[in-house]
C-alpha cells in the first residue's frame, strides 16, 4: 500500500514541475471560488483543460502531471476515511441507512442497463453510475483507477467529472426548493440532499441553507454514501477478474483486487472508529484530502485534451442525467414511503 502512496527521491525530482503547475491550477480554482461562488472543482477541471499542452510528451511537466492525476488523487481518496466511523453510520437509523444503501446499489444496476440504450459500453456504466451514486467527483477518480484502461479512459473521466459537478451544483439550488414543495421535515429535506447531490461542499451548502439541522443530516448522509466508496470498488474489481472483462480492453492488464489506497480509506475509517485519530487530526485529514483532490483534478484536466472530450455524445450526457434523475425520485419515493 504505501509504495502506491510514497513516491521515490527521483520521482518527486521529476514530478515537482508538473506538481507545482497542478497546485497552482487548483489554487486560482480555490481563490476564483471564494470570490465568485462556482465549484473549485468545476474550476480547477476549466483552468486546466485549458493548459493541455502541458502534458504533451517531451514537457517538463508531463511526468509530474501524470503522477499527481495518479499518486496524488490515491492520497485525496485515502484521507476521506478519517471521516468515516461506525458511531457516524448507526447515528442515522438502520431505515435510513438501509434507504441511502439501496440508492447507491440501484442507480450502479441502473446505470448498467440504461447504458445500452445509449451506445456506451460496461466501463462507462460504472464510471457515471459509481460517481452519481456515490460521491462525485472523488468517487469517478477513485472507480477510473481501478477500471480496464482504454484509449478513451481520460476522455470519460473528465467528462464525467465534469457532468456531476455541474449537476452537483445546479441540484445545490434546485433540491432545496424541491424540498419545501414536497413538504419534507428538516430530517427528511437533510436524507434528500445527502442521499441525492453528488459533491461534499454542494451537500453541506444545500442543507445548512434550509436549516442547520437539515446541514448536519446532509452532511451525515452524504458522508454514508463516501463511506460505500471502498465496498463498491471491492466489487467492481471482483466482477471484472470473475468475468475477465479486462480482455475487453484491448491488452488492459485487470486491476488489483483491492487497490493501496482503497486499503488505507479502510484503514483510516477503522482506526476513527475505535476512536484513535483525535478530531483536529482527522480535520487536518479531511482538509489536505479535499486540496489533494482539487490538485488531482487540475491534473486530469490538464491531462485531457477538449476536442477529444467534446466527442462523447448527446447520449453519454443523457445517460448521467437520467442516473441523476433515477437517483432523486428513489431516495423520494422511499422518503414517503419510510413516512
Amino acid at each position: 500500500m504505501l509504495n502506491t502512496l510514497i513516491p521515490s527521491r527521483r520521482q518527486l525530482e521529476q514530478a515537482f514541475p508538473g506538481f507545482a503547475v497542478s497546485a497552482l491550477v487548483a489554487a486560482t480554482a480555490q481563490f476564483l471560488s471564494g470570490h465568485y461562488g462556482a465549484p473549485a472543482m468545476l474550476l480547477a477541471l476549466l483552468l486546466g483543460l485549458a493548459l493541455n499542452f502541458l502534458a504533451d510528451d517531451g514537457t517538463r511537466t508531463a511526468p509530474g502531471i501524470a503522477f499527481t492525476s495518479r499518486t496524488v488523487l490515491r492520497l485525496g481518496v485515502t484521507l476521506l476515511g478519517a471521516r468515516i466511523s461506525v458511531d457516524m453510520l448507526a447515528a442515522l437509523g438502520g431505515a435510513s441507512i438501509a434507504l441511502v444503501v439501496a440508492g447507491v446499489v440501484l442507480t450502479i444496476l441502473f446505470a448498467l442497463l440504461a447504458t445500452r440504450f445509449v451506445g456506451r459500453g460496461w466501463r462507462f456504466a460504472l464510471l457515471t453510475g459509481g460517481s452519481v451514486a456515490i460521491c462525485g467527483a472523488s468517487a469517478a477518480m477513485a472507480i477510473a483507477a481501478v477500471l480496464p484502461r482504454h484509449e478513451k479512459s481520460e476522455r470519460d473521466l473528465v467528462f464525467t467529472v465534469l457532468s456531476v459537478t455541474v449537476l452537483s451544483t445546479l441540484a445545490m439550488v434546485l433540491y432545496p426548493m424541491l424540498s419545501e414543495a414536497f413538504g419534507f421535515t428538516a430530517r427528511d429535506s437533510g436524507l434528500f440532499l445527502g442521499g441525492t447531490i453528488h459533491d461534499v461542499a454542494q451537500v453541506v451548502g444545500a442543507g445548512f441553507s434550509i436549516s442547520p439541522e437539515a446541514g448536519e443530516v446532509a452532511t451525515l448522509v452524504k458522508l454514508i454514501r463516501v463511506s460505500m466508496l471502498a465496498p463498491v470498488v471491492l466489487c467492481f474489481s471482483l466482477v471484472i477478474r470473475w468475468r475477465g472483462l479486462a480482455d475487453d480492453a484491448g491488452g488492459g492488464s485487470p486491476p488489483p483486487l483491492l487497490p493501496g489506497f482503497i486499503l488505507g480509506f479502510l484503514v483510516l475509517a477503522a482506526l476513527n472508529s475505535l476512536g484513535l485519530i483525535p478530531a483536529v487530526l482527522a480535520g487536518w485529514a479531511g482538509q489536505i484530502s479535499r486540496w489533494a483532490l482539487l490538485i488531482a483534478i487540475a491534473a486530469v484536466g490538464i491531462k485531457t485534451s477538449l476536442r477529444k472530450m467534446l466527442g462523447v455524445g448527446g447520449g453519454a450526457i443523457a445517460l448521467i442525467v437520467a442516473e441523476t434523475v433515477f437517483l432523486a425520485a428513489f431516495i423520494v419515493s422511499g422518503l414517503y414511503f419510510l413516512g
